[in-house]
């Protein structure tokens, strides 16, 4: 049988390099392989400049992608960038570009001789660590790459407006959450202005928290220029007891209010309004459904606009992640390359709370939070107890070691243990470069190794030059796929006759309003709909499908012989909430006679049920591999990512019955082959010790024939001797073949454990051909629940 390749132990884990002994400082044999799962609980990696933590971190990210698991990035420095410079074919050409010059000044060597030596450095050293071209390749078909920078237009820029959108139902519905995201959103944006705002005294800080709280929970969304202007004229009229004046009056909110606008019309702001939209889901797939590692490149911002983002970012992933389902399998991965700032022991910055909240919450979602840092000292480390795994490099000083240890030590008291802290501290002490103490609370003991080769050309920070030629082909393949739309009203009725009063109809007839908003001084125009919702309900016992799903469509009303016609209809997702009175100034289409007719909706509420039952086909979307079906409104991109996740949690639940089935035999095999080593170390011991009092007895009976003495007794001891020596090498001959016994059983038991693991099918989600399932629904099978004369406002 061949032996399994790296892809068929990519199965079993992170490849991340060899276990390393710090003794003898010598690579071994075993491969380390970190199971993904394990990052659900999170990591810690630590290490001084030039200890190889970038290297580590870097090649993790690409194990992710690999298996298919989206990242966010934060990147302060630019190091992360270069995931995106993976070259398949190896070739002088492929590096030439991005080689920094001056490093081959250094060298003494011309820019394409040094392109040349980059290259085979990088075939060597994958080579060296069993990876090839092959392999880099397939790191670049399971993943898309994507640099975004925000408030530049090098890379993708992102715009923050969605992040003063309101938040998801289970945030609104959470008041801790709520008030946690309000805080956050507000501090980071009085840092742009340079206000240090405290949450419980601050004025602006107070104001603003009370607006933007105010507007989400009547469920209006902001946006810079709509808060600036309730900041002169809030909604709100008292602040806790105190009336608004008296409390700030509206001189000092037109000062805060000219702050708030100088950076809104500051030029270098406009590209922070720009851009890509502060969505997670966009930044964690791509346009298709493909997983991406979204790198934020964050280097050209100050450390106020830094704080800005990252702690919006960071709220924004808090809010994504309440949406998501339970899982035990890795569903994304959050890295922040240096930690340092974002999560002190004392200070609370903007960024605190939430990745605070991260580190508690996350776990329950599959999301895996990865903190590196060179400055282990200034960390709150009781946040960061909650991290199940520590990477430990090389450190600058006894100091940092010290932190460390004591932060080991709090992390094993959290789960009822402690560490061995003078066999830590030693082998901490014994670390070279690219060598890591993994402390994981998954497994028994810690494991000191030695980091593989990454497969991304580790050249040092990008230029903006660089970074716009990388992201100029990611630019042209996403404005081929137009944004997606916002749940919302849009609807243009034809208006029949001119703008009147609101007509007075019957009182069985009930009139309901959509949505609207008036522009500055002029009055909506309304038109008659008819608004209909419905229960309708798939079912298919053959294709195992029985679903529900709620329609509702709205349609003009005419003066035309089939009044309504419900092909014209627009469906509205999600059902709007009606208002029972018009806008203030509102003006009124003409209503058709038709509608002013009691009993006309009656009928059409028949045609509404019949016109769903024989039009209203549920289209579907099957997964053959996984045998699953999508649900009722689920994109084609939205079905293979869920598919990706349940992949993975299947494939996660192979590999752990594999281990189980063969992990008490292989820890029994490797007992009986240690006591047999031991007991062939006992044997070859005794019989070299027989062997050499055989020697001395031999040399003493014959130096007494030579010098004449006469003794039998030691010619029979010579014998005895010569016979048990004799017996001894038996001995020795036999625990050999013991112990190759249970070592071929190993061997044996080893291949049958790949054998299984190269049989685990790997199912690809994301370029399976999936099976179109169409269905309607049947007679009996579509309720109506609501149907009623409703004005729209005309766009």
């Amino acid at each position: 049988m061949e032996p399994p390749t790296m892809k068929d132990f990519e199965k079993l884990g992170f490849y991340l390099g060899r276990e390393y002994d710090v003794r003898a400082r010598t690579r071994l044999a075993p491969l380390l392989l970190y199971d993904s799962r394990d990052l659900v609980t999170h990591c810690v990696c630590v290490g001084m400049t030039g200890s190889g933590k970038t290297g580590l971190c870097i090649c993790l990210l690409e194990e992710a992608a690999m298996d298919g698991i989206p990242s966010i990035v934060i990147d302060p420095k630019g190091d992360i960038t270069n995931l995106l410079l993976t070259f398949p074919d190896l070739r002088r050409e492929d590096f030439l570009p991005w080689v920094n010059p001056e490093d081959a000044a250094k060298k003494g060597l011309s820019v394409e001789d040094y392109a040349e030596r980059q290259a085979e450095q990088w075939r060597h050293g994958l080579s060296e660590w069993g990876q090839d071209g092959e392999r880099i390749r397939r790191l670049r078909e399971s993943s898309d790459f994507a640099i975004f920078t925000p408030g530049s237009s090098a890379g993708i820029p992102v715009s923050i407006l969605k992040s003063f959108e309101v938040p998801p139902r289970q945030i609104l519905e959470d008041e801790e959450l709520l008030n946690e995201r309000v805080s956050t959103t507000v501090s980071s944006l009085l840092g742009m202005i340079g206000v240090e705002g405290d949450p419980l005294r601050s004025r602006e800080h107070i104001l603003l928290s009370n607006i933007i709280a105010d507007s989400w929970k009547s469920g209006s969304s902001l946006d810079l220029s709509s808060l600036i202007s309730q900041v002169q004229s809030p909604r709100i009229r008292r602040v806790g007891v105190m009336e608004l004046e008296t409390f700030f009056p509206s001189k000092d909110r037109f000062a805060l209010a000219m702050r708030l606008n100088s950076l809104l019309a500051s030029p270098s702001f406009r590209l922070w309004l720009e851009g890509a939209p502060m969505d997670i889901g966009t930044f964690l797939y791509a346009p298709g459904g493909k997983p991406r590692v979204s790198i934020f490149y964050i280097a050209h911002l100050s450390d106020a606009e830094r704080m800005f983002f990252v702690s919006l970012l960071l709220n924004s992933l808090v809010g994504w992640m309440r949406l998501q389902s339970g899982t035990t399998s890795l569903r994304a991965l959050l890295y922040i390359d240096e930690i340092f700032g974002y999560l002190p022991p004392v200070a609370n910055p903007p960024s605190k709370a939430p990745l605070m909240a991260l580190l508690k919450q996350a776990r329950a979602f599959g999301l895996g939070v990865l903190l590196a840092t060179q400055n282990p000292v200034d960390l709150d480390y009781k946040a960061l107890s909650n991290a199940g795994t520590w990477f430990i490099g090389r450190l600058q000083t006894e100091r940092d070691k010290l932190r460390i240890l004591e932060a080991l030590e709090g992390v094993a008291g959290a789960s009822g243990g402690q560490i061995p802290r003078e066999e830590y501290d030693r082998m901490i002490s014994s670390l070279d470069k690219r060598v890591f103490l993994m402390h994981n609370v998954h497994e028994a003991a810690p494991v000191v190794f030695e980091t593989r080769w990454a497969m991304s050309y580790l050249r040092g920070p990008l230029t903006r030059e660089q970074i716009k030629i990388l992201m100029k082909p990611v630019r042209a393949y996403e404005s081929a796929f137009p944004p997606k739309s916002e749940p919302g009203i849009k609807l243009a009725p034809h208006v029949a006759g001119t703008a009147q009063d609101l007509p007075v109809l019957p009182p069985e007839i009930p009139q309901y309003f959509l949505p609207a908003t008036a522009s500055k001084g002029e009055p909506i125009t309304y038109a008659p709909s008819l608004l209909g919702v419905a229960q309708v309900r798939y079912s298919d016992l053959k294709k195992g499908i029985d679903t529900l799903e709620e329609v509702c469509l709205v349609a003009p009303i005419t003066d035309s012989i089939v009044p309504v016609d419900w092909r014209d209809a627009v469906v509205l997702k999600p059902p709007p909430a009606l208002e029972k009175r018009p806008t203030a100034s509102s003006k009124f289409a003409e209503l058709p006679k038709a509608a002013a007719n009691p009993k006309n909706y009656a009928a059409w509420e028949k045609e509404f049920a019949s016109w769903l039952q024989t039009n209203r086909k549920l289209d579907l979307l099957k997964s053959p591999s996984l045998g699953e079906t999508s649900k009722p409104g689920e994109s084609e991109s939205e079905f293979r990512i869920r598919m990706q996740l349940l992949a993975r949690e299947r494939r996660d639940e192979e590999v752990e019955k594999i281990r189980r089935k063969y992990a008490p035999k292989l820890a029994r095999l490797d007992e009986r082959i240690r006591r047999a080593k031991a007991a062939l170390e006992k044997e070859e011991l005794q019989a070299k010790e027989q062997k050499y009092q055989t020697a001395i007895s031999a040399g003493s009976t014959l130096l007494g024939a030579i010098l004449g003495r006469k003794s039998i007794g030691g010619v029979k001891t010579t014998a005895r001797d010569f016979g048990r020596t004799a017996k001894q090498r038996e001995d020795v001959e036999s625990s050999r073949k013991n112990l190759e016994t249970l070592q071929k059983e190993r061997a044996a038991l080893e291949e049958e454990f790949d054998s299984e693991i190269k049989a685990l099918e790997k199912c690809d989600p994301l370029r399976e051909e999936l099976q179109k399932i169409s269905i309607l629904p049947r007679k009996g099978d579509v309720t109506v629940r609501f149907l009623a004369l409703v004005w729209t406002p005309v766009l």
